[in-house]
């Protein structure tokens, strides 16, 4: 049965209440966070009771019932897109919240009547085949405009702090990692100055370019329906999602290994001698972003040797001038360790083998879990299968070929940390990159699921599994900045990158204060390795003059990374400290004594977020610091 196309005034009907609902909610007192939640909710309830999509129309029930789920997620998509856009407008435009509704009305208005139309008629749901791909590729834009609108709303996590740092010390090298990562941060801080959006507009354009390759990967591959898919899965998968979001090195280290396929496909599936330079170039730039991307070297060799059409190139110069080519844009790198005691390779290689043995294999499968969201996981043994083609192979990019660079460049690396976990730590991002090499392939089994011999059940769970992931990036993302206010937030603001504006902001008040009663500008200390240092840096009034008397805990003993090099502790003596911790017993006397003249009282401060004290923060001031061994 078709649904007749509702009237005019029923299209304006939502709108009109949740704008009226909102602005008296705010009047009242309430949070806009929480108002413009509400009015959402009491708008779309009257528009679904007006129009009728709450009673069932459709005799196959079950059918309308998987329509109704879907355009339940797609108004909570829109709901939480829409209080991105909302945050934007108030907490960084400064726009009144009022006015600010009326633009995150339009957006939620947009993203629900398109969704309207892809999930009609009902006699088409579960959607497949060309509505499928339409779906998730409208989906792989949501999620585009989804990190678009909170990109510069969710305060930085503790990593991107630091790595903010690195920006405001540039330098060829750094002690665990390379310097791509703060000369992006650099870049992006110079044009749109020391905001998250300007820290993390490069992880936009890392996954802008990572995303461009995949595309063009699987088009020579499989064609270009699935190219599109790829190009989407590479902003839906959580892994992807995450690295084209936030600023960390697996941002360029995705784009540099996504092109470095792209051009070894080129080099050893198709036969051209010239795309070895492009590997080799992506190769350097990769390993100026993160030295994981050396595994690709392993797998290149063990590819040549089990590819009889690829064993030619042992003999031939290109393979050869490309890793020369990588080692040179990779030089400064080695310059930067020569100078300092080869210190970012021993941290990153002898220093971890050297920790205590722990098992965590069963780490590194969950993190693969969660990188690649359950249904790409479970998809993982068909995929990596392959091969199951029956139509006629085409040149040297013959099926069974296809199959053979994905499982190598996947397994080659990913045994390396599977061997690694079996008596070392893992950590969760590790992973992230490897999976890259399987997308084209994962894409392929989605719009041509009988050559990969994957079964039906699992065929039918992709669009579903999309939507509901870019409802959980959403729901996450709305989390962090909106709220609803009523929800708790953990008091270790390590865990959660919350409320770090607020200490920001307090900590330098309390620094002018103490330069007001000392008469000498106090150095800001973080009582840990960086997370403290790098938060109260980027947070306080002037940001550049604070990443210059902000430092962390080396000053009493306990490594401080890139802080020992950027506050040597013999340049610190005579100075006054002020000491930030998060937890109490770290501005211990006991800990402290032995380096300043006088210590003052702990005090204590609160920690706010929308309003609402989530946590507290410790701090004291100590005198005449001096550099005691």
């Amino acid at each position: 049965m078709k649904r007749a196309a509702p009237p005019a005034w029923h299209l304006l009907l939502g709108p009109a209440v949740d704008a009226a609902a909102f602005m008296g909610l705010v009047r009242a007192g309430w949070h806009y966070g929480l108002a413009h939640i509400t009015s959402f909710a009491i708008a779309g309830i009257l528009s679904a009771l007006a129009t009728g999509l709450i009673f069932p129309r459709h005799p196959d029930v079950r059918r309308e019932i998987g329509r109704g789920v879907a355009l339940l997620a797609v108004n909570l998509l829109a709901l939480f897109l829409r209080g991105g856009v909302l945050a934007l407008l108030v907490a960084r435009c400064s726009v009144p919240p009022p006015v600010a509704i009326l633009g995150a009305i339009i957006t939620s208005t947009l993203v629900i009547q398109r969704g309207r139309r892809l999930c009609a008629p009902a006699s088409a749901w579960p959607a497949d085949g060309a509505r499928a791909r339409a779906i998730v590729i409208a989906l792989g834009a949501c999620a585009v405009l989804l990190r678009l609108a909170y990109l510069g709303c969710v305060d930085l996590f503790p990593e991107e702090a630091y790595y903010w740092n690195y920006g405001r010390h540039l330098d060829i090298g750094y002690l665990d990692h390379p310097p791509i990562v703060a000369w992006l941060i650099r870049g992006g801080t110079i044009v749109f100055g020391d905001s998250e959006f300007g820290v993390r507009i490069g992880a936009v354009l890392c996954s802008a370019i990572a995303s461009i390759f995949a595309y063009r990967s699987a088009r020579e591959m499989y064609g270009r329906p699935s190219a599109l898919v790829a190009l989407a899965l590479m902003q839906l998968l959580p892994a992807y999602f995450l690295c084209g979001m936030f600023m960390t090195p697996d941002a360029p280290l995705a784009a540099a290994w996504a092109t470095c396929l792209y051009f070894l496909q080129r080099a050893l599936l198709s036969g051209e001698a010239r795309a070895w330079w492009g590997a080799g170039i992506a190769l350097g730039i990769g390993l100026l972003s993160k030295y994981t991307i050396g595994l690709l070297v392993p797998a290149v060799l063990v590819f040549m040797l089990i590819d009889p059409l690829s064993r030619r190139w042992l003999a031939r110069m290109p393979p050869y001038v490309a890793g020369v080519l990588a080692l040179l844009i990779f030089s400064p790198v080695i310059l930067w360790n020569a100078r300092h005691d080869w210190a970012s390779f021993t941290f990153q290689t002898s220093q971890r083998l050297a920790e205590a043995p722990r098992f965590s294999l069963h780490k590194l499968i969950a993190s693969a879990f969660a990188l690649l969201g359950p249904t790409a996981f479970i998809a993982l043994p068909f995929v990596l299968r392959g091969g199951g083609e029956r139509s006629p192979a085409h040149g040297e990019m013959a099926a069974p070929r296809r199959a053979r660079f994905a499982r190598v460049f996947t397994l080659v690396p990913l045994s390396v940390f599977g061997f690694f976990s079996l008596r070392h730590t893992v950590k969760f991002d590790w992973t992230g990159v490897l999976w890259i090499a399987l997308v084209p392939a994962l894409a392929h089994a989605i719009t041509a699921p009988a050559a990969e011999r994957m079964p039906g059940w699992l065929r039918g769970v992709w669009v579903p599994t999309a939507l509901g992931s870019l409802v959980a990036y959403g729901a996450l993302l709305h989390y962090l900045t909106l709220g609803p206010p009523q929800l708790p937030y953990s008091h270790d603001l390590r865990v959660l990158p919350v409320a770090w504006r607020d200490l920001g902001g307090q900590v330098d008040a309390l620094a002018r204060e103490v330069q007001e009663t000392s008469g000498a500008s106090p150095l800001v200390v973080g009582m840990n390795r960086y997370t403290l240092a790098s938060e109260l840096a980027f947070y306080a009034d002037d940001p550049r003059r604070a990443a210059l008397t902000t430092t962390s805990q080396h000053l009493f003993g306990p490594s401080g990374l890139m802080y020992e090099q950027w506050f040597p502790n013999k340049a610190q003596v005579g100075r006054t400290l002020l000491l930030v911790a998060l937890d109490a017993p770290e501005l211990d006397d006991g800990r402290l004594s032995a380096h300043v003249a006088a210590l003052g009282p702990v005090q204590e401060g609160p920690i706010r977020h929308n309003g609402r004290i989530i946590g507290q923060y410790f701090y004291r001031v100590a005198r005449d610091y001096r550099d005691t061994p």
